[in-house]
């Protein structure tokens, strides 16, 4: 009963996203961005925030200041969970100059379920995932974790104040922790409005 709850949602939001919920929400270009508003200053202006990876070692995220990071939240019993096969597809082109951080959340449908280290064996197992994969966090509600309030306050951020609305929804920052842009479930990573960004 429950897989097929799980199956019937799955379905219901797919059929939604064919139907005008490509949603891709850039930053406005008149919109002045200042140092409150980098990614990179609010987490050093935060060092209580903690994050650690999906094996459990203390994550420090300003190592990746100089690079482009797309923030996906992930599930593994999703109808966009063949989408980490493109999202590793991408990372292997362009990891010279983009990170992908993956972060499990149970958030939708309960379609991340699994233990840390049950995520991590199902990525590596079926998609082969090399790119960062972190700690199951919440994305939504009262538990939202701080790096998604950053990534959802246009107050913190600039200009964003889109919540994830499924799994697999994406955002990328810039090389300097600025926010550029927000890709909904059904934007896939090999899409032209997130190549386009990064070449």
């Amino acid at each position: 009963m429950k897989s097929k709850s799980i199956l019937l949602m799955t379905i219901i939001y797919s059929l939604l996203s064919l139907f005008g919920c490509k949603q891709v929400k850039s930053k406005p270009d008149n919109i002045m961005t200042s140092d409150k508003s980098g990614f990179y200053e609010y987490l050093a202006a935060n060092p209580t925030i903690k994050l650690k990876t999906i094996d459990g070692a203390d994550a420090d995220l300003s190592q990746y200041k100089g690079k482009k990071v797309l923030i996906v939240n992930t599930a593994s019993e999703c109808g966009y969970t063949p989408q980490y096969e493109d999202l590793q597809k991408l990372y292997e082109k362009y990891k010279d100059r983009l990170v992908i951080l993956g972060f499990p959340a149970n958030n939708f449908g309960q379609q991340e379920p699994g233990t840390n280290e049950e995520i991590k064996k199902f990525c590596t197992d079926n998609y082969k995932v090399t790119y960062p994969m972190f700690e199951k966090i919440s994305v939504l509600g009262d538990d939202m974790h701080p790096i998604y309030k950053w990534l959802t306050s246009k107050d913190l951020n600039g200009w964003n104040d889109q919540q994830p609305k499924w799994n697999f929804n994406k955002y990328l920052i810039d090389e300097n922790g600025i926010l550029l842009k927000y890709y909904s479930s059904a934007v896939k990573p090999l899409s032209d409005e997130i190549v386009s960004m990064i070449k």
